[in-house]
């Protein structure tokens, strides 16, 4: 069935593709982020791929799907805010494929000049990655090039062995927190806890001012929601995608919205304690952690930085504490 998770088996297929390109990337207790919190905060370093984010591993094992399915594509398209491009753009070099990347204007000017120096082309369209989807879809039919969906269970097979190996290296856990952009990410938490038999308790992450998985799973069916958010452009999607809905739907404890100015305050508390860098959806996990730190006493938590792609000059707002820019 279309709604059904990778299992263990496609899981540990998908770490021999995603191992072929990069190792497992790191997960660390931080002794002043846990101080923070007031108990064990546990980060896993998706920031420490090839493309710095999470998405590279859907990317490597939607093209081994493409493999299995006969010749490879002459050219492949897609659309985004940042890192689902650079994770396509990534795999398509790897095997040679034209690569066509739409993103909307205004776009952030260092994902745009990374998913360039990956190959490829790049265009803007739109006010919104809605719109640059749609763009990217016409497109495709047009050249006759295969179009990368921004959700499919192949990108939830490879975007699971992310959570594969934190939930085998901290077996303790007992919550992760997981922002939801289209979804991959957080049902790929759910696969690899059902996979594993964990049972970890998977907590969503919306931006407050993007809110469609919010409305759609409260309404128990797809509620289109307008984006504003400034600073969470990988959470920014107005429309929830109704696969990953279904699994949601069924898996996740809860969900937790972070404005804009708690995921500026979640940024400089990951780069004071861990120094390293978040952007905003990279941030937005331990957001969420912290505005529930009053019921975390006393376990583990998992928090995912599952980007570091932020406009150097956004952060430089976000160290000065200029949060009036996103308020």
């Amino acid at each position: 069935m279309h709604h059904e998770l990778p299992t263990l088996a496609q899981i540990q297929a998908a770490t021999h593709t995603v191992y072929a390109a990069f190792g497992p990337t790191p997960q660390y207790r931080w002794a002043t982020l846990s101080q923070r919190l007031g108990t064990d905060c546990w980060v896993k370093h998706e920031n420490h791929t090839p493309v710095g984010a999470f998405k590279v591993r859907g990317g490597l094992t939607y093209f081994e799907h493409l493999r299995s399915l006969g010749p490879l594509p002459s050219e492949v398209i897609s659309a985004t805010r940042g890192n689902h491009g650079q994770s396509i753009a990534y795999a398509a070099a790897r095997h040679g494929v034209a690569c066509t990347i739409v993103v909307p204007e205004g776009n952030s000017t260092e994902k745009n000049a990374a998913m360039r120096a990956l190959g490829a082309q790049l265009l803007e369209h739109g006010h919104d990655f809605q719109a640059a989807r749609e763009h990217a879809q016409s497109l495709a039919v047009t050249r006759g090039a295969h179009m990368v969906p921004s959700y499919h269970p192949a990108l939830v097979q490879g975007v699971a062995t992310a959570w594969f190996e934190f939930l085998q290296a901290v077996p303790a856990l007992d919550v992760v927190y997981v922002p939801i952009g289209l979804g991959s990410g957080a049902c790929a938490a759910l696969a690899a806890k059902r996979a594993l038999g964990h049972r970890v308790k998977v907590v969503g992450v919306v931006s407050a001012h993007a809110t469609t998985y919010a409305d759609s799973l409260a309404a128990g069916c797809v509620v289109e929601a307008p984006v504003s958010t400034v600073l969470a452009d990988g959470m920014a999607v107005r429309r929830a995608d109704p696969q990953a809905l279904a699994i949601l739907q069924r898996g996740l404890e809860r969900i937790v919205q972070v404005t804009d100015a708690q995921v500026a305050q979640a940024m400089r508390d990951l780069y004071t304690d861990t120094h390293n860098l978040a952007e905003g959806a990279g941030a937005a996990s331990f957001a969420a952690a912290w505005a529930d730190r009053a019921q975390l006493r006393g376990l583990v938590v998992g928090t995912t930085l599952c980007g570091g792609n932020v406009d150097s000059t956004t952060f430089g707002q976000v160290l000065n504490g200029q949060d009036a820019a996103w308020a």
